[in-house]
């Protein structure tokens, strides 16, 4: 599967990379294979799949939620369940496909129940985002929800200090706005994230395009 998504594979394995051993990946197809057996944090023990991301390698516009549900986890693809669906048709209003993005999320295993990512897991997972981030060198990232959102920046703000406006990680502009999993529970959401998917296409198109 990630050989289709991410072009040729490789025979470069590691069960445990450091961040600063990461640099030796090239490729995402690379990064998988070096990190795909993971047992950094518990969540390895209980993960049925490693949900790396998937898309475009090349894509200018990076995707990135909190972590894998129960449909992801049994597939090990993000965004599939019926978050994933709501997501499909946030970037459709915008005109954009699941192909023209990469998609995936700061942790790359399960945690049970779906709680929320400890400290812990979050570390061990978050050099491996950073990795793909620097390897597919986007333009713009997606941050959906305020722990993606916080995680990248390092920071504890609140939805409303970072939405609606064009932040910047490492350089490259960030739009923030709701996961899809937020809106299912609170549909009033829904207005400020097309307002924010606006702001995206407004930033992609006289940028970018």
């Amino acid at each position: 599967m990630q050989e289709d998504l991410f072009g040729s594979s490789s025979s470069v394995r590691s069960d445990d990379a450091p961040e600063n051993e990461l640099l030796k990946f090239t490729t995402l197809a690379e990064l998988y294979e070096g990190t795909k057996d993971c047992q950094k944090c518990r969540l390895g023990a209980t993960r049925k799949n490693y949900v790396f991301g998937n898309g475009n390698p090349k894509a200018k516009i990076v995707v990135v939620g909190e972590a894998p549900g129960a449909d992801e986890d049994e597939q090990g693809i993000p965004f599939i369940g019926r978050s994933g669906q709501l997501m499909d048709k946030i970037l459709s209003s915008i005109n954009l496909t699941r192909e023209e993005v990469f998609a995936c999320n700061v942790l790359k295993s399960r945690p049970p129940q779906n709680r929320n990512p400890e400290p812990d897991e979050v570390a061990a997972c978050l050099p491996y985002l950073h990795r793909q981030i620097e390897i597919i060198k986007p333009k713009i990232i997606l941050a959906l929800g305020k722990t993606a959102a916080n995680t990248l920046l390092g920071s504890d703000f609140a939805m409303s200090a970072m939405r609606g406006k064009v932040m910047k990680w490492r350089n490259i502009d960030m739009i923030v706005t709701y996961h899809p999993a937020a809106l299912l529970r609170n549909p009033n959401w829904k207005r400020f994230t097309w307002e924010d998917v606006q702001l995206l296409r407004k930033l992609y198109d006289e940028k970018y395009a």
